[in-house]
């Protein structure tokens, strides 16, 4: 009969340096269906290598290994993992139990990725245990296990997938000698059933239980017992196949989803503390990004709303040549500019401005506050509405009328809330003004100023009564048609230098083309904030996958 097992030629070499480390040098052994063999050594004869080889966790350099009839030299990956997963069952010296997973669970992991069904294998897990003894052991944790207890969950979990071949290394080593005579025993019955057992062991007392020794030095076969007999016909092992291979896998993937989340569920609930710094690395990263974008798009917003709520159809003339920094008391600008401006074509209003810091009363109460000299047209300018009262007319400007309307802070400030200030007087450098209108509430501005801290009065009453002199801080002028605004502005600048004799003596900023800057700066500001906030997501990133990392690396030998 053929063999299960052929090496012929088999070498592993490492590279050391320049050295070249000979683990195995042209092995040759065969091993038939059936047998009992101890493959014995010392320290670094390589039997652990060869091992390996057999138990297809490690490549040959050279040779060739066949299983029963096919050449393993060509499997890779998952068809490599399959034939380990059919083939070989592994005990350990050191049991490589997962420390998180019962004595149950841990018999299960071969079967899990056979894909059989949980309930049949809950049910063989359980027929394994009790025949090894530990019926009233299913639930416990390795920890909570004697060291032949845990071997012999090892040789359950080895036992999982009825495989072919046992690979047992130094089963015994890890165990007092009344454990260990237990677990060879073990061995021995498996032997008897049918399985092929392959023992590494250096202790002449287990070797002495195989039917067969293969003795193993610097790499090569030093001696062979021989062939003891083998097995010919069909053994109880091989009948029990159809008990672990005979179930059907699901054609569906929801099983093997389900258990992987079932499996990742039990791993985060036993590593409470690594499941909560993980989670928090997550949700810092996630926050931060979230935040910072939050910031930079609701910072954006806002400015763009103040903006637009000034109008983006204005044009700011200023007083002072461009580029020139104007100290507010350049009187190069005049009301009659303005009139002037009002004439041209494609101009809704045109509001002149003059401002200053006063003192008001009424009665014992003074309040100071910025006082600004505007005609009737400024709630159409800054889209600003009466809450009480009403604005002061185009009249009220031509008949230089004293009158005044306060903004809320500065009417609440001297009437309290419960006054109504509408006809009632206020004192300004000793001239009572007339209250006729409060405005409504606007809030604080971009940069965080009380936009209501304010009062408006007539500009000619400013100009004689208030501020002196003839000239005006600026001209706030609305167009009607937004698209034609640059050749608006370019018309405007035109007519003023004309009036100022070629002299161009003023600056026009246009609200449009510096709404677009500030959009452009804040999407800039929003990339700058969104790009620190993925580097802060990519540091917890790093930090999941570490912590991800030594989850897997301590599943590594399952």
């Amino acid at each position: 009969m053929a063999a299960l097992i052929s090496l012929k030629g088999i070498g592993r070499y490492y590279q050391s340096g320049e050295t070249v480390v000979r683990a195995l040098d042209g092995v040759d052994l065969e091993i038939a269906r059936g047998e009992f063999v101890a493959i014995m050594g010392q320290s670094g004869s390589g039997k652990s290598t060869l091992m390996n080889i057999l138990g297809c966790l490690d490549k040959a350099s050279t040779g060739t290994y066949m299983i029963d009839g096919q050449d393993v030299a060509g499997f890779e990956g998952d068809r490599l993992a399959e034939l380990r997963r059919e083939t070989f069952g592994f005990v350990f010296q050191r049991y490589n139990l997962l420390a998180t997973a019962s004595a149950g669970e841990n018999v299960e992991v071969p079967a899990i990725y056979a894909g059989m069904p949980r309930e049949a294998r809950s049910q063989r897990a359980k027929e394994l245990l009790t025949k090894l003894g530990l019926a009233q052991r299913v639930a416990n944790r390795p920890s909570q296990l004697s060291g032949g207890q845990q071997q012999r969950v090892a040789i359950a979990r080895a036992l999982m997938n009825n495989a072919k071949v046992i690979l047992a290394d130094e089963p015994t080593g890890a165990l007092d000698s009344a454990s260990g005579k237990e677990v060879m025993q073990l061995l021995k019955d498996l032997h008897a059933e049918g399985r092929t057992v392959i023992v590494i062991t250096h202790d002449e007392a287990v070797a002495a239980h195989a039917e067969r020794q293969v003795r193993i030095q610097d790499g090569r076969v030093l001696s062979d017992s021989g062939h003891k007999g083998t097995r010919t016909q069909g053994t109880r092992a091989d009948r029990a196949e159809v008990v672990a291979r005979g179930v059907e896998r699901g054609s569906s993937a929801l099983p093997e989803v389900g258990e992987a989340i079932q499996t990742a569920l039990r791993s985060l609930r036993v590593n409470i503390f690594r499941t909560a710094l993980t989670l928090l690395g997550i949700v810092i990263g996630v926050a931060s990004v979230v935040t910072m974008l939050a910031v930079g798009n609701g910072s954006s917003e806002k400015v763009v709303s103040q903006i637009s709520a000034m109008g983006t159809n204005m044009l700011s003339v200023r007083p002072g040549a461009p580029g020139v920094r104007n100290s507010g008391d350049n009187a190069t600008l005049l009301v009659s500019d303005g009139e002037a401006v009002a004439e041209l074509p494609n101009i809704r209003v045109v509001v002149p401005e003059r401002s200053g810091r006063y003192t008001m009363r009424y009665g014992s109460n003074d309040y100071a506050s910025s006082i600004s000299g505007v005609n009737e047209g400024l709630p159409v300018t800054r889209d600003w509405a009466v809450a009480k009262g009403s604005f002061f007319t185009a009249r009220d400007v031509s008949s230089y009328a004293p009158v005044i309307v306060l903004g809320q802070t500065v009417a609440t400030s001297l009437f309290g809330p419960l006054t109504d200030p509408i006809g009632e007087k206020v004192l300004v450098k000793n001239i009572p003004f007339e209250v006729v209108g409060v405005l409504e509430a606007k809030g604080a501005s971009i940069m965080g100023s009380d936009q209501d801290d304010v009062a408006y009065i007539p500009i000619t009453t400013g100009l004689v009564r208030l501020f002196g002199g003839n000239y005006v801080t600026g001209l706030n002028v609305m167009v009607d048609d937004v698209a034609q605004i640059d050749a608006t502005q370019t018309a405007v600048s035109e007519l003023i230098k004309a009036r100022h004799r070629g002299v161009e003596d003023f600056s026009i900023r246009n609200t449009a083309s510096l709404l677009e800057m500030v959009s452009t700066t804040q999407s800039t500001l929003t990339i700058l904030l969104g790009t620190v906030a993925a580097i802060s997501l990519l540091v917890g990133g790093i930090g999941v996958m570490n912590i991800m990392l030594v989850s897997v690396t301590e599943r590594t030998r399952e």
